[in-house]
């Protein structure tokens, strides 16, 4: 447990910055640790105070509090950081689940780490591992997008590395914006493609439902979508990555396939043998396509 560091003489050793993870919906996911913590420290760094408080309030914490958010994340990192280097210990707090996730937590964790300043997370309550676990799906291999960018450009560019990924993905959405990115999702990877919607985790009327990119677009043609979801999603199949390159090797000849190694740096023996593995052919038939005499020899 920290203890205050608040009449700590100038030269001493720097305090330590808590990462502390709240509650994503249910009070009672709070650790006895984040607790103590929050109550020794002194000084919380949140993400909007005025919600904070209510948390502090309820477990009857009176420690003073500072805004730290996404507006002011790299000025107010600076200051921060400099109370840190002073002996102060700090915990950073977001309104919901683990800072530094998504979050503007992580520009102040970089600031302290280059600075030397210690750092501890104090592990609890993220939504996107609560997601993962009522999904249904493959847990071992998973990716997080976290939010879609809103940039049309950038946007698009995400969901074409998506449509090769073969991990669960995992990313939030808000309500007023669920069937925008269930459509640019169903346009992307295909209406057939299996997902899980984990809506007001924790809370009183959470839903995990399990279904597809078209079912999840037909239920809210007729409900307004409501809380704060985590959307869950099978990835591309390997054998349906195997497909999607088969054809894309189907419009070159086999001298471009193995000209796109070679510009790649690869030796030509090598470049032969992968374009042989690629298109299903024995490495004999590629030789025979482009082995000349002088290069060759018998």
């Amino acid at each position: 447990m920290p203890k205050r560091n608040s009449d700590t003489a100038a030269g001493s050793a720097a305090g330590t910055l808590y990462i502390c993870a709240t509650p994503i919906g249910n009070l009672a996911d709070i650790t006895i640790r984040v607790l103590d913590t929050l109550k020794e420290v002194d000084l919380i760094a949140a993400e909007d105070t005025r919600h904070s408080i209510k948390l502090l309030n309820h477990f009857g914490i009176s420690t003073p509090m500072t805004s730290y958010h996404e507006y002011n994340k790299i000025e107010k990192a600076e200051e921060l950081v400099r109370q840190l280097q002073e002996g102060r210990n700090i915990a950073l707090i977001t309104d919901a689940g683990t800072p530094a996730v998504s979050d503007p937590g992580e520009e102040l964790v970089r600031q302290c780490l280059a600075a030397g300043v210690p750092v501890t997370s104090l592990p609890g309550p993220c939504a996107c591992v609560a997601a993962l676990t009522l999904s249904g799906l493959p847990t071992r291999r998973f990716c997080f997008e976290a939010f879609l960018p809103p940039e049309k450009k950038e946007r698009q560019w995400i969901l074409d590395e998506l449509k090769k990924e073969t991990r669960t993905i995992i990313l939030y959405e808000a309500p007023h914006h669920l069937v925008r990115t269930l459509q640019d999702l169903r346009d992307a990877l295909g209406g057939g493609r299996r997902m899980t919607l984990c809506r007001e985790l924790t809370k009183t009327y959470e839903e995990t439902w399990q279904t597809t990119l078209d079912g999840a677009l037909a239920r809210y043609e007729t409900e307004e979508p409501r809380g704060e979801c985590v959307i869950v999603l099978e990835g591309c199949s390997i054998e349906s990555r195997r497909e999607e390159q088969a054809r894309a090797w189907d419009g070159l000849t086999i001298e471009e396939h193995v000209a796109v190694y070679e510009a790649q740096g690869m030796p030509r023996k090598e470049a032969m043998r992968q374009a042989a593995k690629d298109r299903g052919l024995s490495r004999r038939d590629v030789y025979q396509r482009l082995s000349r005499p002088a290069d060759f020899p018998q």
